[in-house]
């Protein structure tokens, strides 16, 4: 009997990389798909040898046939502030003409359809937690509007697809996640406070620290996809940690666990940063048994090793 095969567009990025690795423990043939703009190679390193994982370098802003599949999960867009700042442009296309593409490879087999938006949905929320059935409170012109759009507007598609081609597509609103294999440079929380801490920088926090995240790690927020994947649930569904912490008590968490002496500077607060952000995991507990296993710390003492060691690979380069 063949194996089922699926592809992950963004499959070189920090997430699209892990699914990979799920989906082939799991048994599946994979396909990563990547144009590299923000992905890289070194994350599917590993996998070069595994004869069920193949990697094409293709921008799927173009359309794209990798033949036969039976899954597809479209997880391709530039993710981090820095790198949606960059790159608006390319993220607005990914985010529409990239999730018609998907979307249309998964139609033309008759593949299930999975899509990674993002708790950015919910914008600076007027509703604390996030349950999926909240609209939002999104700037649609604001500078972080083009990855926010892109992702509404991407599961806007979705739905229009499961409801006028019967696809049967998956949802996944995502939380801060954070773990290995995420860029230094990110801009995210947690790599930044890495990076800092083990170089012995000051902490950079913006405002004045006591705005929330929710951070999942990126084992428990994989382990929440494959689950979703084989569920019948085609509204959105979140995925992250419940957990809330204010940006200055991440900052003491990443203190503690490098052992680093730096300090902590506060900074001008972006502008339409959320200043508060935890989502409402009822509907992943009920219909998914999901819920997320790894605490904070626990999840930053898991990801220190592969800090330490991007750290001092980008100070022997310089």
């Amino acid at each position: 009997m063949n194996k089922k095969r699926a592809v992950v567009t963004g499959g070189a990025g920090f997430l699209g990389s892990h699914l990979c690795d799920a989906l082939l423990a799991d048994g599946w043939n994979v396909v990563a798909v990547d144009n590299l703009l923000t992905g890289r190679r070194a994350n599917l390193e590993h996998l070069e040898n595994d004869s069920a994982f193949e990697f094409v370098e293709k921008d799927i802003c173009e359309p794209f046939d990798v033949g036969r599949v039976d899954y597809v999960f479209h997880f391709a867009s530039p993710a981090s502030p820095v790198d949606y700042s960059i790159h608006g442009i390319e993220t607005l296309k990914v985010g529409s003409l990239g999730t018609f593409h998907a979307l249309d490879v998964a139609h033309k087999y008759g593949a299930k359809f999975l899509i990674s938006s993002t708790s950015e949905c919910y914008g600076d929320p007027l509703e604390h937690p996030q349950k999926e059935t909240y609209w939002g409170h999104v700037n649609p012109i604001g500078p972080r509007s083009v990855y926010d759009e892109a992702k509404r507007f991407s599961e806007a598609v979705t739905m229009a697809y499961w409801r006028y081609h019967k696809l049967d597509t998956r949802i996944v609103r995502i939380f801060n996640t954070y773990g290995p294999r995420m860029q230094l440079n990110d801009g995210r929380v947690v790599p930044n406070f890495m990076k800092q801490a083990l170089r012995g920088d000051e902490l950079t926090v913006y405002g004045d620290g006591n705005q929330t995240r929710s951070f999942c790690y990126v084992d428990d927020e994989i382990d929440g996809f494959m689950r979703l994947a084989k569920s019948d649930q085609p509204l959105p569904v979140n995925i992250g940690n419940p957990n809330e912490f204010t940006i200055l008590e991440c900052a003491k968490f990443v203190l503690e666990i490098t052992g680093s002496k730096s300090k902590i500077r506060h900074e001008a607060l972006p502008q339409d940063d959320p200043r508060q952000r935890r989502p409402d995991i009822t509907r992943a507990r009920r219909l998914l048994g999901w819920e997320p296993k790894i605490d904070l710390a626990t999840g930053l003492r898991l990801s220190l090793d592969y800090f330490r060691k991007a750290v001092a690979e980008e100070t022997a380069v310089k």
